[in-house]
């Protein structure tokens, strides 16, 4: 897989160090800059585009919520945030994931190996693309789910329910059918009805 050039915003200087420290150690990852507000992100982005972004939401000005209205179709967004109510909020822009500060680097590292996976495979064309599993939020975690193991899936407004064929109890997500439908291969997953 290739590597994932990104940029870091935040406006508070700690965790934008921090967030940096976390990009230079992870050897994928590719550090454009980093900037402690919205405003200079999306100035810098205008003639740099970049695959992915770690942003906060709460920010002055331009919040990382407006930011990533305004991004690139192909340009990714992974939320830092130490507020858990933007989670539905983050979802809906179809970020790739939600890290909760006070964020450890085992985390940080699942949500960049997610986004490396989906930006990566995103650039292929769709016969070469040989997904096997896919990651899911759930109780503020990535789980990995082979696509080998879903009997069924179950779609309840925001949340999906992921039924398993080795018997271990259902994996619930907060993620809309058809976020998730988009990363299901379509000659494995059919759409029976509205919510299955």
């Amino acid at each position: 897989m290739r590597n994932i050039s990104c940029i870091v915003v935040d406006d508070e200087p700690l965790a934008l160090q921090l967030m940096e420290s976390y990009v230079k150690k992870t050897p994928f990852l590719e550090l454009k800059g980093s900037f402690p507000n919205a405003d200079s992100a999306f100035s810098f982005l205008k003639e740099n585009p970049v695959d992915l972004l770690f942003c906060d939401i709460q920010m002055p000005n331009l919040s990382g919520m407006e930011l990533s209205k305004m991004l690139p179709e192909g340009t990714r967004i992974i939320f830092t945030t130490a507020f858990s109510q933007y989670a539905v909020e983050g979802f809906k822009v179809r970020a790739l994931d939600y890290l909760l500060k006070p964020i450890s680097y085992n985390d940080f590292l699942m949500a960049a190996k997610h986004a490396q996976e989906v930006i990566s495979s995103a650039g292929q064309p769709a016969a070469e693309k040989q997904v096997k599993s896919i990651f899911v939020k759930t109780e503020y975690r990535l789980q990995q789910i082979d696509l080998d193991n879903i009997t069924y899936i179950e779609g309840f407004k925001d949340y999906v329910r992921i039924h398993l064929a080795d018997g271990s109890a259902p994996v619930l997500s907060l993620l809309r059918m058809k976020n998730l439908e988009e990363q299901l291969p379509s000659d494995r997953f059919v759409r029976v009805q509205k919510s299955y």
